[in-house]
């Protein structure tokens, strides 16, 4: 299958207080808990009342769209990244998954999921 890196650096926010969601553009990724509201979200475009955020994370989804019945793919990369030390933090779409990594871990990610017969469609450098 084939990879594809976002142009995007992207913050993970976290709110424990009540908090409406907003449209905030593309690439924003909104989930609430008993306990939470978190947000993923491009980092030019993170609301000012935020509670707890990590900047510096970079995402590459799986292109195209994946049949529910498709097994195995994000336990294959995470096996795949997790055995260099790299974590990630996914988010399943209906369409894909998104996997978020670390900016420093980019090259060393990319390097070994194409070792691992994974190909991007768009290389960094």
């Amino acid at each position: 299958m084939l990879l594809e890196w976002l142009d995007f650096e992207f913050s993970v926010v976290k709110w424990t207080s009540q908090r409406e969601m907003e449209d905030l553009g593309l690439y924003t990724f909104w989930s609430r808990t008993d306990d939470e509201l978190s947000l993923v979200c491009p980092t030019g475009c993170l609301p000012k009342d935020i509670e707890e955020y990590e900047n510096g994370w970079v995402a590459f989804r799986v292109v195209g769209k994946m049949d529910f019945s498709v097994v195995g793919i994000l336990a294959d990369i995470s096996k795949c990244l997790a055995e260099i030390k790299i974590s990630i933090f996914a988010i399943s779409t209906f369409n894909t998954d998104y996997i978020l990594i670390k900016r420093e871990g980019v090259l060393l990610a990319q390097e070994a999921l194409e070792a691992n017969g994974w190909k991007f469609q768009n290389k960094k450098e």
